[in-house]
């Protein structure tokens, strides 16, 4: 099928639309926010001796707070802002890596999810060595063997979702892709038929679809930091508006796809906590617009959680082809006898249902805080790299600590 050139031709000939430099500006403000949030996260600490790439994409990641492409089930911009940076890229780097993301994961499709992939690093190496390569002034030839060269790292599983590995994986994915592209510059051989036959074996069937928008589809913002499957759970019961002390019964009925990576059905930390639908519905209840305070261990084994965590069921219906495949409804019961119905076919920060200035600009402050929220907001590709080092080193709210569940805007696991 020839994906690997093919993929590298697209990428080399990209010239960025308006449209996409809007949207690759709100990534990149997005991504910096998120990745300066995690700046006091454990996952930090753990990097602190790995490579820089492989650090800003794995505390990027960290809080489960980045964008997402939905067609291929991906995180696009915590991979391609982190290799487009590393190796000192600009706005059409990004953008060419992160049109290969999505379309290559979309290549891929939900069997590949489905069958346990995490899509981020699978197509998220050969992505970043896309980005890197287009820095480094690859040619296509170039770009065919750094796509080869990425092969070798292309992995990842979702059964790590709930622990550091997830966050972690993803680093790994980055920093082998921005290797490949070094490599492929220092005039590394390669068989770009080797990244075929990778694609085959991952599932693939189908060429990769060139033709569309730069990134097809566009990205979805997250507002709450957790999984995306979980958005529209927190969605639809933040409708129900109703005192949880009232609910004697929530059910919760969705598509069998929609639910996929939300493994943790009694989630024992913060991290599991990300995912999980009880989880989703009981934070959502009691604490109205979760934030990452309410993603800690703490927050997590409060008794007014684990009672009404008991309280949700759970009704799946089978099939389903994404994590979006028809909407979630959920049935309150109340000590009254009576019983609230609310349904939800989108979340916000969906594409369709884009999140506001006001709400992008809150999700930044939130994020960055008084220090660091200006900083963010002015970043471009040039300083970007230089605010990321200096977060990374100096922590993210240094004049901030001690938040708890009490207070929306903190952040940490416990």
């Amino acid at each position: 099928m020839d994906v690997a050139v093919t993929l590298a031709q697209w990428a080399s000939r990209l010239v960025p639309e308006p449209g996409d430099r809007e949207l690759a500006q709100r990534a990149l403000a997005d991504t910096l926010a998120v990745t300066v949030a995690a700046a006091d996260e454990p996952v930090a600490a753990q990097t602190a001796a790995l490579s820089e790439v492989t650090r800003w994409a794995a505390v990027g990641h960290a809080l489960d707070f980045d964008d997402v492409h939905l067609p291929s089930t991906s995180h696009i911009s915590v991979v391609c802002v982190a290799a487009t940076l590393a190796a000192g890229g600009g706005v059409r780097e990004y953008l060419g890596g992160a049109g290969v993301m999505a379309r290559l994961g979309t290549a891929l499709g939900w069997e590949h999810y489905r069958r346990g992939w995490h899509t981020t690093c699978t197509a998220g190496a050969p992505a970043a060595a896309v980005s890197a390569g287009l820095a480094l002034g690859l040619d296509e030839e170039g770009l065919a063997r750094a796509l080869a060269l990425a092969v070798p790292a292309a992995g990842g599983v979702q059964r790590a979702f709930g622990t550091d590995t997830k966050p972690l994986q993803v680093g790994f994915a980055v920093d082998s892709g921005v290797r490949a592209a070094r490599l492929a510059a220092a005039g590394a051989t390669a068989d770009p038929a080797s990244f075929d036959h990778w694609f085959g074996l991952m599932g693939g069937t189908t060429a990769p679809d060139l033709d569309g928008p730069t990134i097809p589809g566009g990205l979805a913002v997250k507002l709450y930091p957790c999984c995306y499957a979980m958005q529209r759970p927190i969605g639809a019961a933040r409708l129900l508006d109703v005192d949880p002390r009232q609910v004697t019964r929530i059910r919760v009925e969705a598509p069998a796809s929609s639910l996929r990576p939300l493994i943790h059905d009694r989630p024992e930390n913060g991290l599991q906590a990300k995912f999980s639908l009880p989880y989703a519905i009981t934070t959502a209840l009691l604490d109205r617009s979760p934030s990452s305070a309410n993603f800690t261990d703490r927050a997590v084994t409060r008794p007014e959680v684990r009672d009404l965590m008991e309280r949700v069921e759970v009704v799946t219906s089978p099939g389903g082809d994404s994590v979006f495949a028809g909407p979630t409804r959920l049935t309150a019961r109340l000590h009254d006898g009576s019983t609230i119905v609310r349904s939800l076919d989108l979340p916000p920060g969906h594409p369709d249902t884009p999140p506001s200035t006001h709400e992008l600009a809150a999700k930044v402050h939130g994020c960055a805080g008084d220090r660091w929220a200006p900083q963010v907001r002015s970043a471009d590709w040039d300083n970007a790299a230089a605010l990321l080092r200096s977060a990374l080193t100096t922590g993210s709210r240094a004049a901030e600590v001690g938040r708890t569940v009490d207070d929306p805007a903190g952040g940490g696991r416990s």
